[in-house]
């Protein structure tokens, strides 16, 4: 998605020519079909457009009208940025599909659709949805999931109760994406980036070395683990991409060329995704988009980690070189999106350095141990449980807030998800041009229950981050380079956030359908 190009993915019941049409408006574009392990997927490529259009189209299959369907919504458009510097992006996280109310409460990206289908040109669409991980949870499944599972394996077949394989994986994306008609044409109309979490794999994906060293000791964990990272690379990654980045990508041209020559590329996905995850620095799932004057870095805080025997980083060196890279300035604007929060609560962020320098030794090595085992167990895996890398995104993020790297922009705003609450922090010190911030909306469908939501609810509050503090001082963490301070939230609903970007300004809203599926405002913010 740009201002004059657009993508349109894909996938079919059998290999075809896939041609994407609006004779009206000369758009006329195709592309053939690419196969892995028995699936057949397209990406059409439309050029030439107009700024700001809203074009409706077509889809044919081998000269076959299939798309849109007769099913009551309006017909999916191509809709491209305008040119009038302004931008407006929609995310979330955690997203459970299908499920009932009662179990997950109301879906906001569903409420999201219906209330773009109801209002058409009456409300504000977003130009760019940006969902930042837990599209799919692997590890947790639905009722539909387990009895498509359990028409392939027995129940006890390891991995017991997870999807197991490439084949699993594209069931799951099935009743994510396609199982809901409203969200299904959401995803045919707003152009949509991603990144993965850890329920795209397994619940900690990536957490530790150890985590690492376990995992790859089971005999299952190959099959998913290159199911996972291929799927994630087709259902995901593919329309993360430029054209033009799309067109020079070893990975695309090899399974398109595999795909002519023998039929089906799923051999070459499987060794693609194995090296991936065995060797991070072989592949960059982080990608950055400029508009205008805005710039949207995501960043992959999951399959890139430096994890070893002797180092730990949320990044690895090549990864973290390339972020570096860009973090500029000369922009209105710089967006940075992970789905781990880069600012957590205090007490959490004190909590997680704590584990993190416990476990690698700072008490022993009776105490790395026990550290280890509460890493895993207590989810603290987030960019506080990084202490180098937390320092060096703070040490780029003030050098480009302090006109260091070109004229500050007026924002620079985290986008992430994650831990299941929406909130917006502040960062105090050191000052610096820009206004510095982290913006956190989750989940679109996955509330906390119980005991989580209280003790989340606990840690939340100013008061909870003293004692936390002391003990990572015990453990001889230095003091955070940055303070910053939650001014807005905490909120336990689903929900789905909007940063609106105008010229130097810069605002956000949090929705919520938790009374009745309609969406309300839950909170707003201005960052500038």
């Amino acid at each position: 998605m740009s201002h004059r190009t657009a993508t349109i993915w894909v996938e079919t019941e059998r290999p075809c020519e896939v041609r994407v049409v609006n004779e009206e408006h000369g758009v006329d574009a195709s592309a053939r079909t690419f196969t892995a392990h028995g699936h057949h997927y397209a990406l059409v490529e439309i050029e030439g457009l107009a700024p700001g259009s809203r074009v409706p189209y077509e889809v044919l299959t081998d000269g076959e009208a299939v798309w849109p369907e007769d099913d009551g919504f309006p017909p999916s458009q191509i809709r491209t940025l305008g040119d009038d510097g302004k931008l407006r992006i929609s995310f979330g996280s955690c997203r459970r599909s299908p499920g009932t109310v009662e179990e997950f409460g109301y879906d906001a990206l569903a409420a999201f659709a219906e209330r773009l289908r109801a209002g058409g040109d009456a409300v504000a669409w977003p130009d760019v949805l940006l969902m930042v991980g837990d599209q799919v949870y692997a590890d947790e499944l639905s009722d539909e999931m387990r009895a498509f599972i359990g028409g392939r394996r027995g129940p006890d077949e390891p991995p017991a109760d997870e999807a197991a394989d490439f084949e699993d994986y594209t069931h799951l994306y099935k009743l994510a994406w396609h199982g809901d008609p409203a969200v299904r044409w959401l995803l045919s109309t707003v152009p949509t980036f991603t990144i993965f979490d850890d329920h795209d794999i397994r619940d900690d994906w990536n957490t530790s070395y150890a985590w690492r060293t376990e995992m790859w000791s089971q005999p299952w964990w190959k099959d998913r683990i290159t199911g996972g990272i291929g799927s994630y690379w087709i259902y995901q990654h593919l329309g993360n991409m430029s054209p033009q980045e799309r067109a020079s990508d070893p990975v695309f041209e090899a399974l398109r060329k595999a795909s002519d020559t023998t039929g089906d590329a799923g051999a070459v996905l499987d060794e693609f995704a194995e090296k991936a995850d065995k060797e991070p620095a072989s592949t960059r799932w982080s990608y950055a988009h400029d508009w205008g004057g805005i710039r949207l870095i995501v960043v992959d805080s999951r399959c890139s980690r430096l994890l070893t025997a002797d180092r730990r980083g949320m990044l690895d060196d090549e990864e973290f070189e390339w972020l570096n890279g860009q973090c500029q300035g000369g922009m209105d604007h710089l967006l940075i999106a992970s789905s781990l929060p880069y600012l957590l609560p205090k007490a959490i962020h004190h909590a997680e350095s704590w584990n993190e320098a416990v476990a690698g030794g700072a008490w022993g090595k009776r105490g790395a141990g026990i550290g280890e085992k509460i890493r895993q167990a207590a989810d603290l895996e987030h960019w506080a449980a990084f202490e180098k890398s937390f320092r060096d995104v703070a040490a780029d993020v003030v050098a480009v807030g302090r006109g260091e790297r070109g004229t500050a922009p007026a924002s620079i705003s985290f986008l992430s998800g994650d831990i299941h609450y929406s909130y917006l922090a502040r960062v105090t010190e050191p000052g610096t041009q820009s206004k510095v911030a982290q913006i956190v909306c989750s989940p679109l469908r996955n509330p906390l229950q119980g005991r989580f939501k209280w003790a989340n609810r606990i840690a939340y509050s100013r008061a909870a981050g003293g004692p936390f503090r002391l003990l990572a001082k015990l453990a001889k963490v230095p003091v955070p380079p940055i303070r910053w301070r939650m001014t807005d939230g905490p909120w336990f609903h689903n929900a789905i956030a909007t940063v609106e970007l105008a010229g130097r300004d810069c605002n956000v809203r949090w929705e919520t359908p938790y009374r009745g599926g309609e969406l309300t405002e839950m909170g707003r913010a201005s960052i500038t």
